[in-house]
Order: C-alpha cells, then sequence, then structure tokens
C-alpha cells in the first residue's frame, strides 16, 4: 500500500503524525511504500531569520498565545517521544527544503531527510529557509553536501513544486498533516497510532476485496 503524507517539515503536528505513523506501522503486518508530499502552511518569504515564536505571536495573537499553542503542541509531542523546543526554533519559508526533499527522493533518503528536517527545526534550532543549512542536513543523511547545494542553487524542480503544491490544494488538501492510503482513502491530522492501525487495515481489506 502506498502512503502518501502531505505535510509541511515546519507543522508541529506533521512532526508528531509522522512519529505516530511509525509507531502504527510498528504493528502493521502489510507491506507500504511511504510518499512525501509537499505543502506549505505559509508560503510567504522570510527575509531574515526571525524566532518562530515572534512569527507565531504576529500571526495568533500575542506572544501570550503563541506561548500556550508552544506548551500545548510540545505536551502532546513529548508523548510520542519527540522533544520540541519553540525557544529556539527559527521561522523558514520551505520551499526549498521541500525541493530538496524531492531530490532525496531520486536518492532513496528522503525519509532520512524530513526526519532530519523536523529535528533541525523543532529541536536544533537550525534555519531550514537556508540553503547553508539544508546542504548541510544532506550530508547528515549520506547525500553530497556540494551537490545538494549545486541543485538549490539552480532552478531544477522550482516548476515541478510548485505544480505539486498546487495540486495539493486542488485535491482538496487545505491542513496538514493528510495521509492518503492507495490513493483514495484521506486520514487528516496528527491520529493516534492506533486511529492510523485500524485505518490501515480498513483500506487493506477494502482494496483486497475481503469482508
Amino acid at each position: 500500500m502506498e502512503i502518501e503524507i502531505y505535510a509541511d517539515v515546519v507543522c508541529p503536528w506533521c512532526y508528531i503524525g509522522k512519529r505516530r505513523l511509525e509507531q502504527a506501522l510498528e504493528s502493521y503486518d502489510g507491506e507500504v511504500t511511504v510518499r512525501y508530499r509537499p505543502f506549505q502552511l505559509d508560503p510567504s518569504p522570510v527575509p531574515e531569520p526571525q524566532p518562530l515564536l515572534d512569527a507565531l505571536g504576529a500571526k495568533f495573537g500575542g506572544p501570550d498565545r503563541a506561548q500556550q499553542m508552544a506548551e500545548h503542541v510540545t505536551g502532546v509531542a513529548a508523548g510520542t517521544g519527540l522533544k520540541l523546543d519553540f525557544g529556539r526554533a527559527v521561522a523558514a519559508n520551505t520551499f526549498d527544503a521541500h525541493r530538496l526533499v524531492a531530490w532525496a527522493t531520486d536518492q532513496g533518503r528522503a525519509g532520512e531527510l524530513v526526519e532530519a528536517l523536523y529535528r533541525a527545526h523543532f529541536t536544533d534550532g537550525v534555519d531550514v529557509g537556508s540553503r547553508d543549512a539544508l546542504a548541510a542536513l544532506a550530508a547528515e543523511v549520506g547525500l553530497d553536501a556540494a551537490e545538494a547545494r549545486r541543485f538549490l542553487d539552480s532552478d531544477e524542480r522550482v516548476a515541478e513544486l510548485t505544480a505539486d503544491l498546487a495540486a495539493a490544494r486542488q485535491l482538496g488538501v487545505t491542513s496538514v498533516p493528510t495521509f492518503v492510503l492507495a490513493g483514495k482513502y484521506a486520514v487528516t491530522g496528527a491520529q493516534e497510532p492506533a486511529t492510523l492501525l485500524a485505518a490501515l487495515a480498513e483500506v487493506q481489506r477494502r482494496e483486497s476485496g475481503t469482508d
């Protein structure tokens, strides 16, 4: 079964959803292929690095509200074994990060790179909008940093990614994470592992034509 994950690497619920899916798959006996699909929560440019909490405060009603949101999602993430540090996180435009994931997909390293991007953004305070930082993360997962930087500095995959982002909207993806199972069944939100496991079993049953 193919599982397509529409997500953004600066979305904490996407990080949680990825980990919960991995936990669900530990108990799933079918074969799956995971494919990462791009989505941008905010396509606005970020000309200069800015603390994420400041950006969230400006968008969601002030610093107190931003802090409340951060504390809530940090607690939920901790329950899945993830450590989020909003105090270090830097706001970033993720267009280049998604391009790099597409490039890494061709080399069989998409999953490792996506995990590295989440960790870099939410735990290590790395600016994932920086091409230097992205090239370094590519190297961390066994890809060639110089080739990654050359790719990022080119216009490769720009038109393709722009089309992919538009296609996600046209398909009706408005919030992430969204998991599309077997190309036609959508599960939205960072669902609990048991919920995801039940969805996988139901889709497997429907696709195999068994009662």
